[in-house]
């Protein structure tokens, strides 16, 4: 892999991990099992029917605990722990023929991205469970899913374009983000008064 595909990969898988790290790496294994793509040598086990397995049933059971408001923003919670480090994983296994300054510069900038969508996710749903009706929260979710496969597949296949790709969905992260903090600041105003 060139430079250009090693950034696109970690910048679209860490961006995709941050959504959804079990439909990341459930793309990424399928896309390989399949001759679709070609992973880097280390990253070739995600194709194992093991690996393929344990990720498919997570990512089931993160397709059913999406759905559930309250319970999405708890699953949400844990993974903050959970999908930042593994988007690095991710990231400086893929980088494995570069120099370790590369590598790890390649891991540190998955992470952050990955922590980037993730906290954009988990805000915007923790915001969007205060709606008492469910279709929004379905919606987000399913959203989020496809985003993060096609995302996943971008990266793969057309790294230049998903590193502009990535660099917009961390402005509108910005920008969701901030808007989101103004929100919950003049909630907690108006609660006060």
């Amino acid at each position: 892999m060139n430079p250009l595909q090693t950034l696109g990969l970690a910048l679209g898988a860490g961006f995709s991990s941050g959504l959804n790290l079990y439909a990341t790496i459930a793309t990424l294994g399928l896309l390989q099992r399949y001759g679709i793509i070609h992973l880097p040598t280390s990253l070739q086990v995600l194709s194992h029917p093991w690996v393929l397995g344990i990720a498919l049933a997570l990512y089931a059971v993160e397709f059913l605990a999406d759905k559930i408001p309250y319970v999405d923003t708890i699953w949400d919670v844990v993974h903050t722990l959970i999908r930042p480090p593994a988007a690095a994983l991710l990231a400086y296994s893929a980088t494995v023929a570069a120099p370790p300054e590369w590598r790890w510069g390649a891991a540190l900038l998955a992470g952050g991205v990955a922590l980037t969508s993730h906290g954009t996710k988990a805000s915007t749903r923790a915001a969007v469970n205060t709606s008492p009706e469910p279709f929004s929260n379905w919606l987000l979710s399913l959203g989020e899913d496809a985003l993060a496969v096609w995302l996943t597949w971008m990266a793969t296949v057309h790294p230049t374009a998903t590193i502009v790709v990535v660099a917009f969905l961390i402005l509108l992260a910005g920008y969701l983000l901030f808007h989101l903090f103004r929100f919950l600041r003049r909630s907690i105003q108006r609660l006060l008064a």
